[in-house]
């Protein structure tokens, strides 16, 4: 085979795969984990099941790569936007630039994110198991966010900063839900959640 053919052929199977997901994760998102077969997936795919197959050999493979496609996905969108920001921006800074790319993902990628969250109360107990030690990953960088910006002092000392990741993340992920693009631009509805969580929040600011 020539060279430029081996090197052609992975990145076709890549695509393949990401066509796959992109099409389980509608379908699951549509028809839950108990009502899906392969064989919906592999026709929304435009495939045969017996080519799906050969990417994912059960339902389960596939849906556990799903639900935690999203998380690995969004978080590295993330870690690269916080990368790329300048060394003095400031710790709340970082949490709305944070906020800004993971809502920018969730919108983008709606079903693949969407069916990371409605998914994880129906699959097997192993394979939630396993998507929750993902989604700890990607939760202990909001951690750290939330944590250098108490240290920091931009933060008010006195408040739960899990029950405030969990405030933000669950308000990004539900946005495709009712998000509209006649309306504001997700860059706006970030800064507004922004204000909205971290205001009351700052040093200084009492409810």
């Amino acid at each position: 085979m020539p060279a430029a053919s081996r090197a052609a052929s992975p990145r076709k199977s890549d695509l393949t795969r990401q066509r796959i997901l992109q099409a389980a994760a509608r379908v699951f998102r549509e028809q839950g984990y108990a009502g899906t077969r392969l064989s919906d997936v592999a026709t929304a795919a435009g495939m045969k099941t017996g080519s799906l197959y050969y990417h994912f050999d059960s339902r389960e493979a596939l849906v556990e790569e799903v639900v935690q496609e999203g998380v690995r996905r969004a978080h590295e969108v993330v870690t690269e936007r916080l990368r790329k920001l300048p060394a003095d921006t400031g710790p709340l800074q970082k949490i709305e630039a944070a906020i800004e790319t993971h809502l920018a993902f969730v919108l983008r990628e709606g079903d693949i994110s969407s069916a990371s969250i409605q998914l994880i109360s129906q699959v097997p107990a192993e394979i939630r198991e396993r998507t929750l030690a993902v989604q700890r990953i990607y939760g202990a960088l909001w951690r750290q966010l939330l944590e250098q910006a108490r240290d920091a002092g931009a933060l008010r000392a006195d408040v739960n900063l899990s029950a405030i990741r969990m405030s933000i993340l669950g308000a990004l992920n539900w946005a495709p839900e009712w998000y509209r693009p006649s309306g504001a631009s997700p860059k706006q509805i970030a800064h507004d959640i922004s204000v909205m969580v971290l205001h009351g929040l700052a040093k200084g600011k009492g409810f």
